[in-house]
């Protein structure tokens, strides 16, 4: 058994087709639990332009089981169906892989319990259960995937997988990255694609936190553990051969929101900040009203009632009650370092972004945003299929490496 344990023999992460609920589910708690019971057994250290016309400020000109391009033959993977009426111009894999995912028959979350959801197949699992059903083998990302430990702000036990390049001899600079899932659901698992092809196409060490989860945890505990895992690396970056003076925090959905929230907190508590911030369609408001939740309110992966299920368990009372570090629009952003916001077109949290990064503009941050066309909230991490995928994480890496070239 590789780095993974959710691994088949062609390389490619096993879907529910190939691991039990049970053994999806117990996986990255049990890792937990070892990689807890080494530490303390000894001293092991762990180890555009796709844009889209109705957004107008869209700035720039611009080993693991992940692939960093797509293979040439992805392109004979076609959807069976004709386009829904709410993505008309949606790209023909991305809508095979939504395809894949509705093929499963899963129980909408919102009737779940959160338990229960995060044992259902993901699009992550769509995505390999398409790649597998062509007898598609993607390329590895050439970094090595290590597992640590590191307290959170209560001394509780926060796991972290860290990716690093197999190039180079580092210290590397560090990317704090947060996954998505509305603070309810996915893991480490899930977002490996992103997380290992920004370590290689970044050449830099990624840090993925498995920060703590809703219900069980509410608002702000998740953002408390991505803000102790961002200090960790700006203390003790050494210890996986990275550079405490270079640290970016980046992130997906939910993810991204605590990118640029742990910047927030870091102003707030006098904490040197992240020198730069990668926001992924990143969640920053809490209206479910707006124009883009609107007009994809059915969309795939995600839409304005999921959205309303993971407000409702993360920051119970979210319709009348402020949560700060949500509601990135309404912060104070002045003097939050330079930041790279990525949207796709056909996603609720489009406008979010846009108006995300307006409000950065005019507090005097430098932001570019790009919008990727035809591609659907999670497009980011599918690199083996979308080249939509690929080019926005060679955008994304592309502008890291200009901050750590400074």
């Amino acid at each position: 058994m590789k780095n993974k344990l959710t691994q088949n023999t062609q390389g490619l992460p096993c879907s529910k087709t190939c691991i039990s609920k049970a053994g999806r589910g117990a996986y990255l708690f049990g890792l937990l639990c070892m990689v807890t019971f080494l530490l303390g057994c000894s001293n092991i250290q762990g180890v555009g332009d796709e844009q889209s016309t109705t957004d107008p400020i869209l700035m720039g000109n611009d080993g693991t089981t992940q692939i960093v391009e797509v293979p040439t033959d992805a392109a004979k993977i076609e959807p069976n169906g004709p386009n829904p009426s709410w993505a008309p111009s949606i790209d023909p894999q991305m809508l095979a892989v939504i395809e894949q995912f509705q093929s499963y028959g899963i129980v909408p979350y919102p009737k779940l319990a959160a338990d229960q959801a995060r044992e259902e197949p993901t699009f992550y699992d769509a995505l390999a259960d398409l790649l597998r059903e062509y007898n598609i083998s993607p390329k590895p990302a050439s970094v090595k995937v290590n597992h640590r430990v590191i307290p959170n702000e209560t001394n509780q036990n926060l796991l972290v997988r860290i990716y690093t390049p197999k190039t180079g001899t580092g210290p590397f600079p560090v990317i704090v990255y947060y996954h998505g899932g509305g603070w309810v659901i996915a893991n480490l698992d899930t977002y490996e694609p992103s997380a290992s092809a920004l370590a290689d196409k970044a050449g830099a060490i990624v840090m993925s936190v498995a920060y703590r989860q809703a219900p069980e945890h509410q608002y702000p505990a998740a953002h408390e553990d991505a803000f102790a895992a961002y200090q960790w690396a700006r203390d003790s970056a050494s210890v996986i051969n990275g550079n405490p003076e270079m640290v970016v925090t980046a992130g997906e959905s939910a993810g991204g929101n605590m990118a640029v929230a742990v910047a927030l907190m870091a102003k707030e508590r006098n904490v040197k900040m992240p020198e730069h911030i990668l926001s992924v369609y990143p969640i920053a408001d809490g209206d479910v009203d707006s124009p883009t939740y609107q007009e994809y309110v059915n969309a795939f992966f995600l839409n304005k009632t999921l959205m309303k299920w993971f407000f409702s368990l993360y920051a119970p009372g979210w319709e009348t009650q402020t949560h700060p570090l949500i509601e990135l629009v309404n912060a104070d952003l002045n003097g939050l370092p330079p930041t790279t916001i990525i949207n796709a077109e056909i996603d609720p949290l489009r406008y979010e972004g846009q108006l995300l990064a307006e409000r950065l503009q005019a507090a005097g941050v430098p932001v570019e945003r790009k919008v990727y066309e035809g591609v659907t909230h999670e497009f980011f991490g599918m690199n083996a299929l979308l080249e939509e995928a690929v080019a926005a994480q060679d955008y994304a890496a592309s502008r890291l490496k200009n901050v750590f070239k400074q």
